[in-house]
């Protein structure tokens, strides 16, 4: 774990940003072409090289799926394989159905902080389809977990909705692979629905069936066909070079962004515009500014359908006019870290106001002041959030520069124009 110092960016920005290629669209295209039967051979370009996408690509080498840019498919993980998912949750849980595959029986586990998080829905839903389903070391539901095909069927499942959409896209990806195919009894509400969605037209993209309905989701029994496959440009990431300028003046360029086409977060453009930062298409870009003294607003708005885009949101409403509301998103104390809890505990060091409620944050604008060391919790998006207030000229001083690595490695370099300069701390 290495500490990072911004010093501050002054004067205008004037920035062109390109953003890694979407994780979440990459994994899940990444499993649809291991899962192609008969060895068929699929390309998919422009997977990014986060630890999240590197440990699925990891897993797929054991496998034997990985040859060079191509995948092969057909390849389930024979008896004593052993993945290790780091601290990617989406990865953990489409390696755990992958792995209900395997008659052999494969290990799945993580570093420390994705032990702790939930697993309990979709081993409990892995069991009800045949797959026996074992937590080796820690708690029933947690990892490390071994999963084995155990006469694995298809069927009706039920499954929370308000847990994470992770569960429903594991179950998903594999259900063409069973007989009869799958059908997904959504329990209460479904949250991070987009992400629901990306994955049934993923899926498409294979050859699959699949039809999204508000309760129900029915996946056809059959297989995937084997394609070449283009990962666009990642949402999630874009928010935050977008989002800087709430704290700064002038314009950031995001190249190819406007080709993206799968993922919820783009609703970060709406917020743009609600908050009074001018958002344009140029050709396939996206360009944002924000004139020097042009007021920022806040904004209320429930996020449980772009649940990534708050700890950006929130520090971007730190430089806002009154107070910003973000709501229904309870459910993201459990991700990577408490991203309630520990996102109030950053922006009040930043010199925010900010106040935890049950499903979410108000976070009121203000002068900010920062207070000190900044804790990231092993958690990428609050040390790229926390990070956004350089572009307002505040020094930022982050525990843990290296946690970036998950879905940017070369967040800080590719910011240089947006943030300003950086050091890195013992």
């Amino acid at each position: 774990m290495t500490g990072l110092r911004l010093a501050g960016r002054h004067g205008a920005i004037d920035a062109v940003v390109r953003v890694p290629g979407s994780k979440s669209v990459a994994n899940r295209a990444l499993v649809c072409a291991a899962l192609v039967p008969g060895g068929g051979i699929s390309t998919v370009e422009g997977v990014p090289d986060g630890d999240d996408c590197e440990a699925m690509m990891d897993a797929l080498r054991i496998c034997g799926a990985v040859d060079g840019p191509r995948i092969h498919g057909g390849c389930v993980p024979g008896e004593a394989t052993r993945f290790d998912a780091r601290l990617a949750g989406t990865t953990s849980r489409f390696l755990t159905a992958v792995g209900a595959l395997s008659t052999g029986g494969v290990v799945i586990d993580g570093d420390a902080p994705l032990r702790r998080r939930p697993m309990a829905d979709l081993h409990e839903a892995l069991r009800s389809l045949g797959a026996t389903v074992e937590s080796t070391e820690g708690p029933a539901g947690s990892l490390p977990v071994r999963v084995a095909s155990s006469g694995l069927h298809g069927g009706t499942v039920g499954v929370r909705g308000d847990v994470s959409s992770q569960f429903v896209s594991a179950l998903m990806l594999l259900g063409p692979c069973l007989e009869g195919g799958l059908v997904l009894r959504i329990e209460g509400e479904l949250v991070s629905r987009p992400y629901v969605e990306m994955t049934a037209r993923v899926m498409t993209e294979f050859g699959a069936v699949v039809h999204v309905d508000d309760a129900l989701i029915s996946v056809a029994g059959g297989s995937y066909s084997a394609r070449t496959y283009s990962v666009e440009p990642d949402f999630s990431s874009a928010a935050f070079p977008l989002l800087s300028l709430a704290h700064g003046h002038g314009t950031v360029r995001v190249p190819s962004l406007a080709t993206a086409r799968l993922q919820g977060d783009s609703v970060v453009l709406e917020l743009l515009d609600r908050m009074g930062i001018s958002v344009r298409v140029d050709g396939s870009d996206i360009v944002a500014h924000r004139p020097h003294g042009a007021p920022v607003r806040g904004v209320d708005v429930d996020l449980r359908d772009a649940s990534d885009l708050v700890p950006a949101l929130a520090v971007a409403a730190c430089a806002a006019s009154g107070t910003t509301r973000i709501s229904g998103i309870g459910f993201i104390r459990g991700k990577e870290s408490d991203r309630i809890a520990d996102l109030v505990e950053g922006l009040r060091m930043l010199g925010a106001h900010a106040e935890a409620h049950g499903d979410g944050i108000s976070v009121t604008g203000g002068r900010l002041e920062p207070q000190g060391m900044l804790r990231t919790h092993h958690d990428h998006r609050l040390a790229m959030a926390f990070s956004m207030a350089a572009a307002g000229g505040h020094s930022v001083e982050l525990d843990d520069g290296d946690v970036v690595s998950k879905s940017w490695p070369g967040y800080f370099e590719d910011m240089h124009d947006v943030l300003g300069p950086f050091s890195e701390r013992n």
